[in-house]
């Protein structure tokens, strides 16, 4: 007795929009249509092809397009000399290329037309590659593999050049990946665009894992589709892999299913659904006893759900760029959220906000069932949730955090849990004065003062958060301050007799004389408004909440210095800095002073010392005495002068 067999279809197996989409618009045209051919086969499954043929529908080449023909482009798209030879011929041509591969014809028509170099990851001979290369104006080179790219940019040099990379809708995802990180090594400024279909990535990441369980992996599609090839080359790396076009081919290839415990089913973007069930149920007649474990059919309905703008979705991130992030949303569709559409931050970038694997919350916003395209909303639902937020806050007093995004005519608006709250002026600047463009992309703390649930908006203060947080400083503050206590603080304001210090929502206030040791003639010539300076407590009163603090340093006191390298007798050069009746004032250190008595300044009598000596006049005297307690020091230039008889001498 055969021992049971489990079966499993990938959910992403089989024709994609783009293969889809093609293949409707042929059988939709047989009617009211004369002369319908395919510019090649419309896709690569010969069951399809056949099948077309047999209603009139044949494949032809460029050269054998006649005049009056109605000509239909398949899902690989054309370069532009394709569509005006066409023309040219006078055919009649619908064209059912692929919407990703018409954004992919876009970015290289684009950027070769601003002067970069495009580089394109894929088969050279594939149609898809072709008629990509065909959208390019200057310079373009296909790779296949990392060898060959790293043998490109060996060979050329690019080094000078603006270069744009993309890839064909179906090139390997696991080769793109270590393609890469050679692109950061060999060109870290190229411009680099994940251009390979979602559903194709789905595809080969669904596979690959169904591989990595299965015992054999049974791939289902033509011989001629790359993307087919690719699906089965992924699962190769996992398991033993065979690839069929249909059920007839699996019955006749001879394969002993018996010896499997596991069998999985993947299917290329060319392949109908009735080949995918007939290649599943002929496997489980060959099984006997088979236990299926997917079912088919109920999976492909659920992936054909009909979605509708207003729809709330469930989404699997699947890939993040600077511009968008690409979402799983169950369906064959392939979703799409524009950076505008993740968050009302602009400082934040997509991969800031989501990563790949998230499952997240979204809203439709339009949707595309021809193109397979869904453009979604995570802001509109976090708004939602985010406004319910904001009403509880208001409810429980309670503190928010936002970014703000915009100044606007009265105020500001504060982005908070996908939520615009407007802080009017007044509520929002510390001051009168204040320019409120400082505040623009600034994370700032408020409360909220009123809310309109009806229209989903809110009125939020930053002054009021700021004076409970100035409040509780200060209450802080007085409990713990002490004087000779160390702080730092910032330069808040500058008049002629100080500088208020503030500590942290206590001001203090720096008087002139504490500023500096020495002399200044103002007390901007020490500190500016917005510095940081580390500040001394000199008194405090928590009655009258005044703070006296010191900034000059005890290290830096001149008399210190002074006493520690100068003593009487010493011979020192000193600067005349003041002149008066009984002597001069000499500067032999900063801030220290010393007096030429008259007497001392010269042998002979002195009538006026202004007739001997200058301010400015640096003069070399003696240290005759130092008044630790009184911190006077007296010098003498006479001291250093010869000795002198004369009467006049001696009288003095």
């Amino acid at each position: 007795m055969l021992r049971n067999c489990k079966i499993c279809v990938a959910k992403t197996a089989g024709f994609c929009f783009g293969v889809d989409r093609a293949v409707k618009i042929v059988y939709n045209n047989l009617d009211n249509r004369n002369n319908v051919v395919t510019l090649g086969p419309i896709i690569h499954n010969p069951n399809v092809v056949e099948d077309l043929k047999a209603k009139g529908v044949y494949p032809v080449e460029l050269d054998e397009v006649k005049r009056g023909q109605t000509v239909i482009i398949r899902s690989h798209g054309v370069g532009r000399e394709t569509y005006r030879q066409l023309e040219a011929v006078g055919a009649e041509i619908i064209d059912a290329t692929c919407t990703f591969v018409s954004r992919i014809h876009k970015i290289a028509e684009e950027r070769s037309r601003e002067g970069y170099t495009v580089l394109i990851a894929g088969d050279e001979k594939h149609p898809e590659v072709m008629g990509i290369v065909g959208h390019c104006d200057g310079e373009s080179f296909v790779f296949n593999s990392c060898d060959e790219f790293e043998n490109l940019v060996k060979r050329r040099n690019f080094s000078s050049k603006k270069v744009a990379i993309l890839a064909q809708t179906t090139y390997n995802k696991n080769m793109w990946k270590e393609c890469r990180r050679l692109f950061g090594k060999y060109l870290p400024d190229a411009l680099v665009y994940d251009t390979i279909c979602a559903a194709t990535s789905r595809r080969q990441q669904e596979a690959q894992e169904l591989a990595a369980k299965a015992d054999l992996m049974v791939i289902v599609g033509g011989k001629h589709s790359s993307n087919t090839h690719k699906l089965k080359a992924v699962c190769d790396e996992y398991c033993k892999c065979i690839l069929v076009e249909n059920a007839g081919e699996l019955r006749e290839s001879g394969i002993d299913l018996t010896k499997a415990n596991f069998i999985g089913i993947s299917a290329g973007a060319s392949t109908p659904a009735y080949i995918i069930k007939e290649v599943q149920q002929a496997m489980s007649e060959m099984l006997n006893n088979a236990e299926e474990e997917f079912n088919f059919e109920e999976e492909l309905e659920k992936t054909l759900k009909k979605i509708h703008k207003g729809m709330k979705v469930e989404g699997t991130v699947e890939s993040v760029s600077d511009t968008e992030v690409t979402v799983n949303i169950g369906t064959k569709h392939t979703g799409y959220v524009p950076a505008s559409e993740l968050t009302d931050d602009p400082s934040k970038k997509p991969s800031d906000i989501v990563s790949v694997g998230d499952v997240i919350d979204l809203i439709v916003l339009t949707t595309s069932d021809s193109d397979g395209i869904v453009t979604l909303s995570k802001r509109k639902v976090d708004a939602v949730i985010g406004f319910q937020k904001v009403m509880e806050a208001k409810e429980n007093d309670q503190v928010l955090s936002g970014v703000v995004t915009n100044v606007v005519k009265g105020g500001v608006l504060v982005s908070v849990n996908g939520v615009r709250v407007f802080i009017p002026a007044s509520q929002a600047a510390p001051r009168r004065d204040f320019d409120l463009n400082g505040l623009l992309k600034e994370t700032v703390k408020f409360k909220v003062l009123e809310v309109n649930e009806a229209k989903q908006r809110a009125v939020g203060s930053i002054r009021a958060v700021a004076k409970e947080e100035r409040a509780a400083a200060q209450a802080k503050f007085f409990e713990t301050a002490e004087a000779g206590q160390e702080m730092e603080g910032v330069v808040k304001s500058i008049t002629d007799y100080g500088v208020f210090v503030d500590l942290g929502g206590v001001d203090g206030l720096v008087r002139r004389m504490d500023l500096s040791w020495n002399r200044i003639k103002h007390p901007s010539d020490v500190v500016s408004v917005g510095d940081k300076v580390t500040v001394k407590i000199k008194d405090i009163d928590p009655e009258t909440k005044k703070v006296s603090l010191i900034y000059k340093k005890d290290s830096e006191n001149p008399w210190e210095i002074f006493k520690a390298n100068y003593e009487v007798g010493q011979v020192v050069k000193a600067t005349v800095v003041s002149i008066t009746s009984f002597g001069a004032f000499a500067q032999i250190i900063d801030g220290i002073d010393g007096l030429i008595h008259i007497s001392q300044i010269a042998n002979q009598r002195v009538n006026n010392v202004a007739d001997i000596l200058s301010v400015g006049q640096e003069v070399e005297c003696k240290i005759t005495d130092i008044d630790t307690e009184k911190k006077r020091i007296s010098l003498s230039i006479r001291a250093l002068l010869p000795d002198d008889d004369s009467e006049t001498a001696e009288e003095e």
